[in-house]
This record gives C-alpha cells, sequence and structure tokens, in this order.
C-alpha cells in the first residue's frame, strides 16, 4: 500500500510540476504578445524604444524576483535558498506530504517542484511591469523605466503578493480575506495601479491635446503586428489562467475554457456598442474587447461557470469601452494603450463579479482591492 501510495505522489508531483512548467512557458509567451501589441500601437518611430523595453523588463523582473521578490512573497529565501528538490527531502518530510495528499484525496492544490513555482511566478511578474509599460509608452526614458521596474519587481509586487496569495498580515497588522483566482487584482490592478501614477506623472505625450482641448489620434504604426499580439496573449492567458489551479485538473480545464468564453464575449460586444455609437466597428477595438474580457475573467476563472463568463465577458466589453471614453476625452488622461481602463476597470470588475456570484464578500474584495491598487 505505502508502495502504491509513493508511486501516486511522484506520478502526480511529475505530471504537476510539467503541467506548471508549460504553463509558466504560455504566459512568458504573453512578453511576445505585449511587446507585438504595444510596437503595433505605437506610431513607427517608437517602435525600437517600445520592444526594447518589453525585452529589458522582462530580464529585470526575473532577477529582482530571484535576488529578493519571491522570498519577500513567498518566504522562498534570498536567491531561492529556501527552495528544495525532491532529492533534497528525507523520507519523513516525503512520508508528511505524502500523508497530506492522501488525506485529501490526491486532489489538494498539486504536488510540483519548488523550482517550477518560481518559474511560474516569476513570469507573473514580468506580466505586471509589462502592463506599465503599456501606458507609459511614447514618453519615458529608458533607463528610468528600469529603475522603476527594480522597484516594482523586487518590492512593490511581492510585498502586496504576500499580503493576498501568501496570506501574510499586511503590515503585521490585519490580514485580507480575499478571492483572486488567478491575480487580476494582483497582477493586473498592481499593474494598472502604477501605470496610471506613472501617466499622471509624466503627463499627456507631447501633441495628444491642442490648446483648445481637442483630442488628437496618433494612430498605430502596424495593426497586424497588434492583432498577431493579441492572439499571442489570448493563447498565453490559457497559462495564465490554467497554471493558477496548480493542478492538472478539470479545475485547470474549466478555467482555460471560461477564459476562452469571457475574451470571445469581450470582444464581440465591444465592437457591436462601438457600432451602435459610431456607426462602425473597429480592428483596434476588437482587440481592445478582447484583452478587456481576458483581463475581467482572470479573478473569477475559477470559480464562474461557462454562463457567467459570457456575462462577465460581455459586460467588460462594453464598461471597459466606457472607461476608455471617460479617461481619454473626459478627463483626458493619456493612457497610451488605454492600459487603466482595460486591466484596470476591467480587473477591478472581474474581482467584484465574484462576489456577485458569491464565491467572495463584498467587504473582503472591495477592502482588498483598495489595499492593493494603493
Amino acid at each position: 500500500m505505502e508502495s502504491n501510495l509513493n508511486h501516486i505522489f511522484e506520478l502526480q508531483y511529475a505530471l504537476d510540476t510539467f503541467y506548471f512548467l508549460i504553463c509558466g512557458a504560455l504566459v512568458m509567451w504573453m512578453a511576445a504578445g505585449f511587446a507585438m501589441l504595444e510596437a503595433g500601437l505605437v506610431r513607427a518611430k517608437n517602435t525600437t524604444e517600445i520592444l526594447t523595453k518589453n525585452v529589458a523588463l522582462f530580464a529585470v523582473a526575473c532577477t529582482m524576483y530571484l535576488i529578493v521578490g519571491y522570498d519577500i512573497m513567498y518566504d522562498g529565501g534570498i536567491f531561492l535558498s529556501g527552495v528544495t528538490t525532491v532529492a533534497e527531502m528525507d523520507d519523513a518530510a516525503i512520508a508528511g506530504v505524502i500523508a497530506a495528499s492522501t488525506e485529501a484525496g490526491f486532489g489538494d492544490m498539486g504536488e510540483y517542484s519548488g523550482a517550477s513555482d518560481f518559474f511560474f511566478q516569476v513570469v507573473f511578474v514580468a506580466t505586471a511591469m509589462s502592463i506599465v509599460s503599456g501606458a507609459v509608452a511614447e514618453r519615458m526614458k529608458l533607463w528610468a523605466f528600469l529603475a522603476f521596474a527594480i522597484v516594482m519587481c523586487g518590492f512593490i509586487y511581492p510585498m502586496q503578493g504576500s499580503w493576498t496569495w501568501n496570506g501574510d498580515a499586511v503590515f503585521a497588522m490585519y490580514e485580507l480575506s480575499y478571492s483572486d483566482y488567478a491575480g487580476s487584482g494582483i497582477v493586473h490592478m498592481a499593474g494598472a495601479a502604477a501605470a496610471l501614477a506613472g501617466v499622471l506623472l509624466l503627463g499627456a505625450r507631447k501633441g495628444k491635446y491642442g490648446a483648445k482641448g481637442e483630442i488628437r489620434a496618433f494612430p498605430g504604426a502596424n495593426l497586424p503586428l497588434a492583432t498577431l499580439g493579441t492572439f499571442i496573449l489570448w493563447m498565453g492567458w490559457f497559462g495564465f489562467n490554467g497554471g493558477s489551479q496548480l493542478a492538472a485538473d478539470g479545475g485547470a480545464a474549466m478555467a482555460i475554457t471560461v477564459t476562452h468564453i469571457s475574451a470571445a464575449a469581450g470582444s464581440l460586444t465591444w465592437a457591436l456598442w462601438e457600432r451602435i455609437k459610431f456607426g462602425k466597428a473597429s480592428l483596434v477595438g476588437l482587440v481592445t474587447g478582447t484583452i478587456a474580457g481576458l483581463a475581467s475573467i482572470t479573478p473569477a476563472s475559477g470559480f464562474v461557470t461557462p454562463i457567467e463568463a459570457l456575462a462577465i465577458g460581455s459586460i467588460a466589453g462594453i464598461l471597459c469601452q466606457e472607461a476608455v471614453i471617460f479617461i481619454r476625452n473626459k478627463i483626458k488622461i493619456d493612457d497610451t494603450l488605454d492600459v487603466f481602463a482595460v486591466h484596470g476597470v476591467g480587473g477591478i470588475f472581474g474581482t467584484l463579479m465574484i462576489a456577485v456570484f458569491g464565491a467572495g464578500t463584498w467587504t473582503a474584495q472591495l477592502g482588498s482591492l483598495a489595499i492593493v491598487g494603493v
């Protein structure tokens, strides 16, 4: 019997570790999606700068999370000194893990390598920083951007991540009872809040708003590139949400399914709302609506049914479009890729929908969003 349990544990460990690594690779592939999307939607003269920032931020994110970020967020030790492998576990440690898995019917949050967990988490950090890149595009110098990336990836993101996913007390005072399945508040809202702060400090791009308040359009230089980036993000998001199940099981399959549904719904309702309001739909609208649907379903992807996912994506396509119009045209904040309207508003909306569908409380969701956003 004990031998059979050992074999089951070893099989689960191998499968979950492999699944974790594949999902992490998909999330890393999202970096290419963000790079292509941003490069396609900015002016041609800024393309090289955007691509440089996207490659460099990924390197900074990995390095800072390795040095100190993972330790702050998950007590993983500086330079991963606290990460162990199965080879380093003694018989008593392995027996304890097997006993815990047996008690849960081998249906707990998965058994996987500590190194695979670091890899999966570090690409999330880079995603948060990629969100910032899209908002401050065309006006922030490379080295200033990378200096902020050091602070964001090494300290800000890990600190708020420790309060939420790791369950640590906020400044040792109180704990958050917060439901966020794949990190819309933790990743997207944190990135969007940082992006908004950056945009407000930097001001609008030169020539974006005229002396009389008129708004000048800055068309993207390469829409095929932006479209390619969107499809890469759509695919990579399956690893983002599906991997957050932390195990290769039916829950992961449902998370991927509802992610796909919400993305499609967001794209369609954005286009339909554009057609109703302005007489025609646009490619940029379809692209942005897809991202809105993806960002909105992220926190709820482990809690909702396909019908609920359809509702989330459908509402997000309209809600985020109205947020774009309000931020850009009414209060005249020049957010280059409409990051806060899509990732921020979409992330807030999706997080609150967890309470709407009964998977979390209003007090916990609202209070935790405020903490994460600040």
